[in-house]
């Protein structure tokens, strides 16, 4: 099937006048060709997903079962579009219960462990928090939404420079991007009310424990692509009350945290 349109009325002229009524009728060929072409070649279009009740549904189908009660975190989920934050060819998989590629070897976490790791750190409105692994930026844009201040850091410039792009332009104006390593943390702007950690260290850096407040929170997960946990920490007094909470499978933390492996 020919999905090319072509200058149909060149054709008449282009031919002797005693071919006049081919040439029409060749015209009206080209000018069928043409409509099939400017609709899909008569292929029904693609139907169109309404991406706010897929969202929705993520909520209700994916989150809520699993344990995810927060109103706020809830809410924050139903209402970042995180179709913004995937690839264009992978929007129609946005809300699916999965990662997706983002290039570079990374990874979106899928919408249940951004919503767990969310719920974990219980964040408040004057929280000010460290977010370790930019990536796509999602999950910074979530928090953007539970709490003053966001500090996000990325290894990878790239990334880090297209994922500022897509904050800025959703307006999150509460979101600080850097490119640096995130096993160093960010210590201008320490101590943090939070820290959440996206990316697998085999041990908890010593920076992002100094720089948590007193009373502060940490959600990373430590260890090997052969058995990582994600560990909830809390400072008490100096020192870090930590209980493994989920099972999970991150990519490990580059920079100085891979010169130990």
């Amino acid at each position: 099937m020919y999905c090319v349109a072509q200058n149909a009325t060149a054709i008449a002229f282009a031919l002797p006048t005693c071919d006049i009524f081919f040439a029409v009728r060749r015209v009206s060929q080209w000018l069928i060709l043409a409509v099939l072409a400017a609709s899909g070649c008569g292929q029904k279009p693609a139907p169109v997903v309404d991406l706010a009740s897929e969202r929705q549904r993520m909520v209700q189908e994916q989150l809520m079962p699993r344990g995810v009660h927060d109103e706020r975190v809830l809410a924050a989920m139903n209402k970042v579009p995180r179709e913004e934050f995937v690839p264009q060819d992978s929007r129609g998989a946005s809300y699916t219960d999965q990662p997706l590629p983002i290039g570079y070897g990374q990874t979106i976490s899928q919408p249940y462990i951004v919503a767990f790791m969310t719920e974990q750190l219980r964040p408040s409105n004057s929280d000010r928090v460290l977010e370790i692994g930019t990536g796509s930026g999602y999950q910074a844009a979530v928090l953007a939404e539970l709490v003053a201040e966001v500090y996000s850091i990325e290894i990878i410039e790239a990334l880090a420079r297209t994922a500022e792009a897509t904050l800025q332009r959703l307006d999150y104006k509460n979101v600080h991007v850097k490119v640096g390593d995130g096993y160093k943390g960010w210590p201008e702007h320490a101590p943090f009310d939070a820290i959440t950690v996206t990316c697998a260290p085999d041990h908890v850096p010593q920076p992002l424990i100094d720089q948590l407040k007193e009373g502060g929170r940490m959600i990373i997960p430590v260890g090997g692509f052969g058995g990582q946990e994600l560990y909830l920490l809390e400072k008490k007094n100096g020192e870090l009350q930590r209980r493994a909470v989920l099972p999970v499978r991150f990519v490990p933390m580059a920079g100085e945290a891979s010169s130990s492996r």
